[in-house]
């Protein structure tokens, strides 16, 4: 095979990778009832990227997956509870400038927080799977290390903005490669982050 059809052999071997790990998010998020099953399947999916990223493209898929899965299943729904929190929050503010028609310079907290919350979450599925420690400390590392990380943000906002743009052209792309591609930047950028950070430490 010559150099230009193992390239394609390799970027196609990919792209079924990811297509992969994002169906098997999808259909571990099922098995856990949605409610229960969101935050291990992502923390599996994190943690499959992160291999990828580290050299390690030769494990398994699916049992990996399952490993991850089973090993984070209460820990990652713990962080999911603070996540309900938030949620609950943010929607309750939002509803109240809904009803109340009240759009001023009064919300800029609210959407400031918004944003904050944005921020760290791009960092704190990365912090999880990266981390072995309880979920208060992986929340106040992912934070951290977003603060300090400003242009990790900016590449991560940017990549992510780009994907969604092109996933309203494509909407069929949300459903085969949205949660594994938003995996890969996110996963991408904040290990380079992780390891920029361990390396000042050091």
């Amino acid at each position: 095979m010559n150099s230009t059809g193992g390239a394609i052999y390799s970027f196609l071997e990919w792209i079924t990778r990811f297509a992969y790990v994002n169906l098997l998010w999808i259909l571990f998020s099922l098995l856990g009832g949605i409610v229960l099953g969101f935050f291990p399947a992502a923390i599996a999916m994190f943690s499959i990227v992160r291999q990828w990223i580290k050299g390690n493209t030769d494990i398994p898929i699916m049992k990996s997956f399952w490993e991850f899965y089973k090993a984070d299943f209460w820990k990652s729904n713990r962080l999911g509870l603070f996540y309900a929190a938030i949620v609950v929050i943010i929607t309750i503010d939002i509803f109240y400038i809904q009803v109340n028609h009240v759009l001023d310079w009064r919300n800029i907290p609210l959407f400031a927080f918004m944003l904050l919350i944005a921020l760290f979450t791009f960092y704190v599925f990365p912090a999880f799977v990266h981390y072995d420690l309880n979920v208060l400390s992986v929340m106040k590392n992912a934070l951290l290390i977003m603060l300090i990380s400003p242009v990790h943000s900016i590449l991560m906002t940017i990549s992510i903005v780009s994907i969604y743009l092109i996933i309203q052209v494509l909407p069929a792309l949300a459903f085969i490669f949205g949660g594994s591609i938003y995996a890969l930047i996110t996963m991408g950028l904040g290990y380079h982050a992780f390891i920029n950070v361990e390396k000042k430490q050091a």
